[in-house]
């Protein structure tokens, strides 16, 4: 279990994180979020270990983090710390032996990684001539090799085509299956949905909603209904309680305050022809954010 509590970080004056608490249990994949300087990446060093909290307390499985117990976590970082004059394999080798495994392990299961990712050619080659998706690879392979308790995966979809992404998705899955606990940051909401149980959403270093993600998409109050009818927009438009209505594709969608005004939708919208949908949909995680951030993710 990785157990964040009360942590605060100040930088000098500059208050990074403050009161941050979570917990992380095996089997886990726990969605940290927020936009650029939120306090994400402090939250990730301060679990490695690379920074002390201020404030707080950080414990994996009950003990307190510290040079040896970081072999059991694996860290994909959101910018790119490859050797690039390096090989592929020395590259591997190198970080693997930090984290305590011998050569001869190693190299055995290098050789199953780089075939898992198709990538068994690039063995000897140097990091930099490497695409910028192999080279992600690699980091991967260097985050995952020694079999970590907690994995801290930030932006681990970064040049990715939708192909790898979803071989990337498969064995995070598999670690998610043997237990392992899983951080996990991304910029794209649709990932963060497909993969987090729980999350943190982050502001200016604060927690702004927490929760389980099926607790906080169904009490969020604002509802999206989806209608395909012969409907006018603009009836629709003024109903009490109906924020937005447009269409999209062959579909109408009406955006309401609240799930009080479902009904008063529908009324109208039986009174219509060819109804064929009527589809009540709870908010989208990236709409969430948007409205509880109030702002985009930096690009």
């Amino acid at each position: 279990m990785l157990k964040v509590e009360n942590v605060t970080k100040y930088y000098d004056d500059n208050l990074a994180v403050d009161n941050l608490s979570f917990t992380i249990n095996p089997g886990e994949i726990f969605g940290l979020l927020g936009v650029n300087g939120a306090g994400k990446t402090t939250t990730f060093r301060m679990i490695m270990n690379l920074l002390t909290p201020t404030e707080g307390k950080i414990s994996l499985n009950n003990q307190e983090i510290d040079y040896k117990l970081t072999e059991k976590i694996g860290f994909l970082t959101e910018e790119r710390s490859l050797l690039t004059k390096l090989t592929v394999k020395e590259q591997v080798i190198y970080y693997a032996t930090l984290k305590g495994m011998a050569e001869e392990n190693i190299l055995e299961k290098l050789d199953y990684w780089l075939a898992r990712f198709g990538v068994s050619e690039y063995k000897d080659r140097k990091i930099k001539e490497l695409s910028k998706g192999n080279q992600q690879k690699i980091q991967f392979i260097t985050a995952i090799i020694h079999e970590p308790d907690l994995l801290v995966l930030d932006e681990p979809f970064t040049g990715l085509d939708p192909i790898n992404v979803e071989l990337f998705m498969n064995v995070i899955r598999e670690f998610k299956e043997k237990g392992k606990m899983i951080l996990f940051s991304s910029h794209r909401m649709e990932h963060v949905e497909l993969f987090c149980e729980k999350l943190v959403i982050l502001k200016k270093g604060k927690t702004v909603l927490s929760g389980s993600l099926k607790e906080i998409k169904q009490n969020y109050q604002k509802k999206t209904i989806r209608i395909n009818a012969d409907v006018d927009i603009n009836d629709l438009k003024k109903i009490k309680g109906v924020t937005e209505a447009f269409k999209e594709n062959l579909d109408i969608i009406v955006k309401i305050a609240n799930k009080e005004y479902i009904e008063d939708v529908f009324k109208v919208v039986k009174k219509s022809s060819n109804v064929t949908k009527f589809v009540v949909e709870d908010a989208s995680l990236n709409e969430i954010f948007l409205n509880t951030v109030g702002e985009e993710y930096e690009k």
